[in-house]
């Protein structure tokens, strides 16, 4: 290192900033500092001490990178690895945002005799990092043309993001860092985006309504206020009139609902089904014996005795909502049934299955048969069907690890490893 001063030379640069960290109190800026120390510090203890500089921000950090380009990568990978791990178990949440530039800086001592660094290289990696959300990794044009072209693992990672102006008005075209060859990093930081975008205009809709509500309300007050007032000051005779023609459209409305509600009397029901049981036949003119002058009147079924002549005999009928019951009754068990036979479908096409609980430490990609199943954190159990298969987890730094495992219905099959060099 102390060769390389007072030399500009060309290095990378990761800038990190911890979200809101002058708005917490002072406990909750220690605690916040305290933990993002220890997970910077796990992910450059690789670096060697004359490789890196290390400059505390306050509230965050600049490191540059002397040697290897992939340096600030992997400290980046493994920072948010730890952030993820992390999230939701502690309050206040430690919310960081990270930028990477590769471009000049040049060595210099502060006013301590420490190593420092100053140039563009830099200042750009903050302007970088300021472009980016809680927990996203940007990378600037410059680190990303030289990174992208290490291995094609890498390039699957990156996605344009576009181009952002700073306060200098200085155009930056900025990347974002995914997973190894997932773009679901990014649909998530986009969707968040959108989230946040509908809730500023959902707040904005609130607070109009509940103006124009306040508004509203005041002038109906004023208007109450001004009737009460000219009611008071009116004439009894103009008063009588008022209180009248206040009463009128309430006499009006109930005297409606009066009519409305009133129907007239309807003939039994048990008439209506006897009539319709007992159809009247009608007589056939040519056979009978008895003159059509002295026929006898037409009368309902349900007026002939029971002892009169030639009469069919009346079945006794079950009450209407009695059969409407025994109908609804068997709707509900054939949808029962229909509903059960359904259930035993789904569950005899999924088959029997069994349960991979799986730790993996830093972090890595987890397949199953070939196909990507999650990153392992915040992964830690998925379903399996019943045979041989096997798992295979992926890191970008370590040659990949797999196992192959047998599963039968109801186990549970643990699967923990740790890249190591």
């Amino acid at each position: 290192m102390e060769e390389r001063g007072n030399k500009t030379i060309i290095c990378s640069v990761f800038f990190l900033d911890i979200v809101e960290y002058s708005k917490k109190s002072v406990s909750g800026q220690i605690s916040l500092k305290e933990r993002f120390n220890v997970f910077l510090s796990i992910a450059i203890r690789d670096v060697p001490n004359n490789d890196r500089i290390i400059l505390d921000t306050g509230d965050g950090a600049a490191i540059s990178f002397l040697g290897d380009v992939e340096d600030a990568l992997r400290a980046a990978l493994s920072m948010r690895s730890s952030l993820l791990s992390e999230e939701g178990l502690r309050e206040p949440p430690l919310l960081v945002r990270m930028g990477i530039n590769l471009g000049p800086v040049r060595l210099v001592k502060d006013i301590n005799g420490q190593p420092n660094i100053v140039g563009d290289g830099i200042n750009v990696a903050q302007r970088v990092m300021g472009f980016a959300e809680p927990g996203q990794i940007l990378v600037s044009r410059s680190y990303y043309d030289a990174a992208s072209r290490l291995s094609q693992e890498y390039a699957g990672m990156f996605h344009f993001e576009g181009s952002r102006t700073d306060k200098h008005v200085r155009e930056h075209e900025v990347y974002a860092i995914g997973y190894p060859g997932d773009v679901v990093a990014t649909q998530q930081v986009n969707a968040l985006k959108q989230e946040t975008k509908l809730a500023k205009v959902l707040a904005n809709v609130t607070l109009k309504s509940k103006s124009l509500w306040d508004g509203w309300m005041v002038r109906q007050n004023e208007l109450v206020a001004q009737i009460c007032e000219t009611f008071s000051q009116a004439p009894k005779q103009k008063q009588a009139l008022y209180i009248g023609l206040a009463v009128m459209p309430l006499i009006l409305a109930l005297v409606l609902i009066i009519k409305l509600t009133h129907k007239p009397e309807t003939l039994p029901k048990e008439a209506t089904k006897v009539a319709e049981v007992h159809p009247i036949v009608p007589v056939d003119i040519a056979k009978s014996s008895a003159p059509l002058a002295i026929a006898a009147p037409v009368v309902s079924a349900s007026a002939v005795p029971h002892t009169a002549p030639h009469t069919a005999p009346v079945h006794e009928q079950k009450p209407a909502s009695h059969v409407k019951k025994s109908q609804i009754e068997k709707k509900k068990e054939i949808e029962k049934k229909d509903a059960q036979v359904t259930a035993k479908e789904k569950a005899a096409a999924r088959g029997p299955t069994g349960t991979v609980f799986i730790s993996i430490k830093p972090w890595g990609d987890v397949y199953l048969d070939g196909k990507w199943v999650d990153a392992s954190p915040p992964l830690t159990k998925f379903l399996v069907t019943v045979g041989s298969h096997v798992v295979e987890v992926r890191n970008t730094t370590f040659p990949a690890y797999k196992q192959s495992i047998k599963v039968n219905a109801g186990d549970k099959i643990n699967i923990v490893y740790k890249f190591a060099n």
